[in-house]
């Protein structure tokens, strides 16, 4: 017999006894609660997984004989005076600032342009011409085309300059920063343009002063990905440059390797920790300005 619901049964003095709650909620309450917790130990052995090194990188410079292990044994600064002493380690970190500079401003600037005029003006095949575009730099990537690459860069007599390099580093970065800033303009209304073109702005005034600000987040986006994708780049300046006086940080690394191919752990984890530092401070600064919640599009 049930009551409202309630399962009850009659009792042998005729009263009406309620049957006691089911326990068929109990085991998926059990198994949601061992998934979780099998979740949360997957995270915590990822999360070491990356923390580790990271956390290597920071107490090995300090440590008088490092090794693979985590520890601070013997406190010392000598491995920062021995860096130091190295000519060619600060002004590999100069070099690899000159041309994270240089090569951001050109794709930042390029980016911009060019997608201000693909977002404006409605071409046939646009977003065909984008996605490939965007597909041949993926796919071709700088060392499958390193050999073309080369022998252009040696015809136009710019081996061993920066220009070259700068000019091989922007051409990879521009497809994939025009495709992505190209959102950002999408989502500006043009209403903004108009405005300005009454009081008779030219297209680089409305690009400058109305649509610039507004897609701020997006030229920021831009900047960070090009200067951090051109710090860590290794093969192209080991290609093309030849002077050890104009080697980027990625690669005046190698040199703190013997000749026999040996790391030597106390100049390579020193270096690595100043090398590493300038791109934390970039990440800190620009996620204090926006917080990294980059996005296109205005709301009003």
């Amino acid at each position: 017999m049930t009551v409202i619901g309630i399962p009850v049964e009659h009792s042998g003095d005729g009263q009406l006894d309620v049957a006691p709650p089911s326990n068929r909620g109990k085991p998926e309450w059990a198994r949601a609660v061992a998934v979780r917790s099998i979740w949360y130990v997957l995270g915590v052995v990822v999360a070491a997984f990356f923390a580790l090194p990271m956390l290597w990188l920071v107490t090995a410079p300090f440590e008088a004989h490092p090794g693979f292990d985590v520890g601070l044994s013997h406190l010392t600064l000598s491995n920062f005076v021995d860096v130091f002493h190295n000519p060619n380690a600060l002004s590999s970190l100069y070099n690899s600032l000159i041309l994270s500079l240089l090569t951001m401003l050109i794709v930042v600037g390029a980016s911009a342009l060019a997608a201000y005029a693909l977002s404006r003006v409605n071409l046939p095949g646009r977003d065909v011409m984008l996605y490939v575009l965007l597909l041949l730099s993926s796919v071709v990537s700088g060392t499958a085309a390193m050999v073309p690459l080369f022998l252009l860069v040696f015809d136009m007599h710019l081996i061993n300059t920066d220009a070259g390099v700068v000019l091989v580093l922007a051409a990879g970065l521009l497809p994939a920063g025009i495709f992505i800033l190209k959102d950002f303009m999408d989502s500006i209304p043009r209403s903004y343009e108009e405005s300005a073109r009454v009081f008779g702005a030219s297209p680089l005034r409305m690009l400058w002063d109305v649509v610039g600000p507004s897609v701020r987040p997006g030229l920021a986006v831009i900047g960070v990905w090009a200067v951090v994708n051109v710090w860590g780049n290794f093969l192209i300046p080991f290609i093309l440059l030849r002077s050890p006086g104009l080697t980027p940080a990625a690669v005046e690394i190698y040199s703190f390797y013997t000749s026999g191919g040996q790391a030597n752990l106390r100049l390579i984890s020193t270096f690595s920790l100043l090398y590493t530092l300038p791109v934390v401070v970039i990440y800190l600064l620009v996620q204090r300005r926006y917080g990294f919640r980059f996005y296109g599009g205005i709301k009003g």
